[in-house]
């Protein structure tokens, strides 16, 4: 089994409580895998922090039903115990109005239709995932400004669907052992165990900023907060409780305990070289990739880096933040989101990388630029300060911070094609930023909506494509679309850095 860690809003301490369990698991010399339902990057960074395992996101409108299953299946397969942190309250998700078939999701769907005495959740909220891996839900309450109204919504949300599976109750933020008292009290009638309780304690605060915690990777003092927090579930939590229902129940190898490649994921075709080579699964390197990553770009799906060397690449990881020189012998670049806005005066200030960054687009290399790479690529970005920064200035439009967050699923289709797509391609994405381009583009890659809402509202025109760059506000997760990847992999392949950026016959003469 596993657990899903939920709340019932936003805020109601779920990465908290999470962070905490592993913290103490890993502490106990425990393996553990850790999952994030939804789009989110950066909870998963400070997963992956305390366990040293890359978190694996669980999202049915990005990828499938199916695939989440999938997903979760193959990556417990190693491990001892499991867990889901859920994504803001239990049953907050999307509409799935005009949304009942998707060409990439061959499951047969849920019925989720209103029945007597039986309501509906949200589709790709935690509820949806909990159902789907018919897992137990570890429910966390923010009890700061309640006592006895606790059991109304302990009550509330357990029975707003039979369909799922209560654990227990985390009780958070609880101010004294009067207050303590006052809750235990109230939940006494509802026969739901209180399995964990946390005290308020600024020590363990996450600071935050404009578009949610601050990355792990910024955080100098965060490996005390988290010891911290281990003591603190290590004497408050019933583990003789929690230990079992944390256990992961391997499926033996069964459906879902493969590799997410052949039948299942990958083009039989894989990735073909010019000299007609063809590429098995990584067993040979045919294409390197430099994928920008550090503090200023560190929005990554692992299952989409995990799909590029699947598929016979080989990722070189680099910092246009702080290397000096351009990576050598690479065929293509990949710029994933961060937050560039935060570290715009010292990009800005690498003149030597900007600088070979547009030399490598301009003779034609294929990019793959997501939000924060789109800005970076842009002629300039302006910070909250209104400072303007030079960009890469491939893009002929700058990127300029607002108050103003867009948020939310996209539904798109490419209007032409470009490096990773063909036209007429669908596409479901999520955007998240609080900037904007002072000039939209002309010859746009998607025409967008929001998600359920295509024939309802005019299309967005997003999404920027020159010379061989695909850069666009979407995220995508390519994990039920290794299509994608093999596409934007095979026009990296056909890409000739010869005299642009090095001479790599000799590294190809080893693979070889």
């Amino acid at each position: 089994m596993a657990l899903v860690i939920a709340g019932e809003r936003s805020g109601a301490g779920k990465t908290t409580v999470t962070i905490a369990l592993l913290a103490y698991l890993i502490r106990r010399g425990l393996n553990v895998q850790s999952f994030k339902v939804g789009p989110d990057y950066i909870d998963p960074m400070f997963h992956a922090f305390v366990t040293g395992r890359p978190c694996r996101n669980l999202d049915a409108i990005l990828t499938s039903e199916s695939y989440v299953k999938k997903c979760f299946s193959r990556h417990i397969q190693d491990v001892d115990y499991a867990l889901v942190e859920g994504v803001m309250g239990l049953f907050d998700g999307v509409s799935r109005k005009n949304q009942e078939s998707r060409s990439h999701d061959t499951d047969t769907r849920i019925n989720y239709r209103k029945e007597e005495g039986n309501y509906d959740f949200s589709f790709a909220s935690t509820a949806h995932v909990a159902y789907l891996l018919n897992l137990p839900v570890l429910f966390v309450i923010d009890c700061s400004r309640l006592s006895g109204s606790v059991a109304a919504i302990a009550h509330g949300f357990r029975s707003f669907n039979p369909d799922l599976k209560f654990a227990g109750l985390v009780l958070n933020r609880v101010a004294s052992d009067r207050h303590l008292e006052l809750l235990q009290d109230a939940l006494k009638p509802l026969n739901l165990p209180v399995l964990g309780v946390l005290r308020r304690d600024e020590a363990v605060t996450i600071p935050d900023r404009h578009l949610g915690l601050i990355p792990a990777e910024e955080l100098p003092n965060l490996h005390a907060a988290i010891d911290k927090l281990a003591d603190l579930v290590a004497v408050s939590f019933d583990w003789e409780q929690l230990l079992p229902l944390l256990a992961a129940t391997r499926n033996g190898g069964g459906e879902g305990s493969e590799q997410l490649s052949g039948r299942h994921s990958l083009p039989s075709g894989i990735v073909t070289k010019k000299d007609d080579v063809v590429n098995s699964l990584g067993k040979q390197f045919g294409v390197r990739i430099a994928v920008a990553r550090d503090r200023a770009f560190n929005f990554y799906y692992q299952d989409n880096l995990d799909l590029l060397e699947e598929l016979g690449a080989q990722l070189v990881f680099w910092s246009p933040l702080d290397d000096s020189v351009f990576p050598d012998n690479v065929q293509g670049l990949y710029f994933g989101g961060g937050f560039p806005e935060v570290f715009a005066q010292k990009l800005s200030g690498n003149v030597l990388i900007r600088d070979a960054v547009r030399s490598a687009i301009f003779s034609g290399m294929p990019t793959y630029a997501e939000c924060g790479g789109l800005m970076y690529l842009c002629d300039s970005i302006v910070d909250f300060d209104g400072n303007s920064w030079p960009g890469v200035g491939v893009l002929e439009t700058a990127a300029a911070m607002g108050k103003r967050l867009t948020l939310g699923y996209r539904e798109a289709v490419a209007v032409r094609d470009s490096s990773v797509l063909t036209a007429l391609d669908e596409v479901w994405g999520h955007e998240f930023h609080r900037s904007h381009l002072t000039v939209e583009p002309s010859n746009p890659v998607y025409h967008s909506w929001r998600y359920g809402k295509r024939g309802e509202v005019e299309a967005v025109a997003e999404g920027w494509g020159v010379c061989q760059v695909h850069a666009s506000y979407l995220h995508l997760h390519w994990g039920a679309r290794p299509d994608i990847p093999a596409r934007f992999l095979q026009r990296c392949a056909d890409f000739d850095c010869k005299g642009v950026l090095g001479d790599r016959e000799s590294e190809l003469d080893f693979f070889i």
